[in-house]
């Protein structure tokens, strides 16, 4: 296994990536230094390197991102197990499916930040209507991948457990969450990838807290280096949570993984 690793790291199109990339950031930076571009919107990565290595020294940071990261775990549990149990349950009862199908249908397309006034006036211009639209963005890509899971478990497994009685909270222990699984892990990334973009649309519009606020303050500012520092901050979180989410899935699914 660790040569596998090995492999994969020193893996050729793993460094055309990586020197592509820095190539990129070299022209980018001459270009910058030499004032070839407007500096006020393409500060050079030297700038933002500092911006944002000044900026993680600082409370007040630690205390943007967390509450960022606050909004964000909240609604995704909310949200994504909520996801969950409803894909278990569409993808298990034909009746179920045949009542929820159409509302998913029509509320699945709908963009997210459409919805967002009807929670402000039922909810309140708090953090729960905030919390509220974050859930509804990961409970779509939950509901509509644990219910693909469901519906390719092989029919062999739903015969053998009929054969053996098996009913209700037995048959989703030993059929349906393990066979769903996989695709229920799928769909946790992607509503953590959904439910992120939200959150920091959210905090665009209508938060005077978290790393959307700072990234419209830094517009309105016109300090584009803060801007790009936020910016680089938001893919490492997106990166981090990618990662663990693949650890888990490996932790998980080991079988499925191995294949």
């Amino acid at each position: 296994m660790t040569g596998t690793k090995r492999n994969a790291f020193f893996h050729p199109e793993r460094w055309v990536t990586v020197v592509f990339f820095g190539f990129c950031l070299l022209v980018w930076e001459v270009a910058a230094q030499s004032t070839w571009i407007s500096t006020l919107f393409f500060p050079a990565p030297s700038t933002i390197v500092k911006t944002l290595t000044a900026m993680t020294g600082t409370g007040l940071f630690w205390l943007t991102l967390g509450t960022t990261l606050y909004r964000l775990l909240l609604g995704v549990v909310a949200g994504a197990g909520a996801g969950l149990v409803v894909g278990w349950g569409m993808g298990a009862s034909r009746k179920a499916r045949a009542v929820l199908d159409p509302v998913v249908a029509a509320l699945h397309p709908m963009p997210k930040l459409a919805i967002f006034p009807i929670f402000l006036v039922i909810l309140g211009i708090g953090e729960a209507s905030k919390i509220a639209l974050i859930a509804l963005a990961a409970f779509f890509p939950m509901l509509l991948n644990t219910l693909a899971g469901v519906q390719h478990i092989e029919q062999c497994y739903w015969e053998a457990a009929s054969n053996y009685g098996a009913r209700g909270m037995t048959l989703l222990r030993r059929v349906i969450m393990p066979g769903s699984l996989p695709m229920a892990m799928t769909g946790l990334r992607l509503a953590f990838n959904n439910a992120l973009v939200v959150t920091i649309a959210i905090e665009m519009l209508s938060a005077q807290d978290g790393l959307g606020a700072q990234i419209w303050m830094s517009w309105q500012t016109l300090r584009t280096e803060e801007l790009y520092a936020t910016l680089i901050v938001i893919g490492v979180v997106g990166m981090l949570s990618n990662a663990v989410l693949g650890r888990l899935v490996v932790w998980l699914l080991p079988w499925h993984t191995k294949a």
